[in-house]
Order: structure tokens, then C-alpha cells, then sequence
């Protein structure tokens, strides 16, 4: 049962993932260019370029802010990892305690010795 939950989770958090990923790749891009921006507004030395770059680094602020819903996206994706990162620490716990003979030994002895 606590594996269906897992596939359930990571299958939702994987829809979400997928459906937000236009919006994560235009978070990326208006990031990148508002860096540039602030870059060339901090070297600029006229008046005029400056009041320039503000007015393109206040739109592609704009951009970014309608791109919000990448931070949903990239929730999912940590969810994701998450989901993945269980899964296979079940996988591993359980394969480790059936295949180590001693440990199964010992807790077969531990629960004679209380009898």
C-alpha cells in the first residue's frame, strides 16, 4: 500500500512537472536576461541607457512575475525526488535485511531468547 501512494505522488508531482515546464523555461530566460540587464544598468554611464535598461528590466521583471507558476513546477520536481529517493530506500532497506543472513539470524535468536 505505501508504494501505491508513492506511484500516486510521484505520478501527480510528474503531470505537474510536465504541464509547468513552459513557464519554468520562460522563468529561466527572463532571469538570465534581467541579470544582463542589471549588469549593463550598473556599467552604464549615461542618463540615458540607464532610464533605457530600467524600462527593459521592468518589463522582463514583468515577465518573470507571469512566470511565477514555475515555482509550482519546480515544487513538483523536489516532490519527484522526494518520491524517487523513498522508493528506492525501500528497495534497498528490504532487499539488505533479506539477503544478510546474520541479521535474520539474530533477530530469529533475540526472540528465542525472550520466549
Amino acid at each position: 500500500m505505501k508504494k501505491f501512494g508513492l506511484l500516486v505522488a510521484g505520478g501527480i508531482a510528474a503531470i505537474i512537472l510536465l504541464s509547468t515546464i513552459g513557464p519554468m523555461v520562460g522563468l529561466a530566460v527572463s532571469l538570465v536576461l534581467l541579470y544582463f540587464i542589471v549588469k549593463q544598468f550598473i556599467k552604464a554611464e549615461s542618463t540615458g541607457a540607464k532610464i533605457g535598461l530600467a524600462i527593459v528590466g521592468v518589463i522582463v521583471l514583468a515577465a518573470s512575475l507571469h512566470n511565477i507558476p514555475a515555482v509550482i513546477g519546480l515544487a513538483a520536481a523536489y516532490v519527484l525526488f522526494l518520491v524517487y529517493k523513498k522508493w528506492n530506500e525501500q528497495k534497498h532497506t528490504k532487499f539488505k535485511e533479506d539477503s544478510d543472513p546474520f541479521t535474520n539470524f539474530e533477530k530469529q535468536w533475540d526472540e528465542l531468547k525472550h520466549y
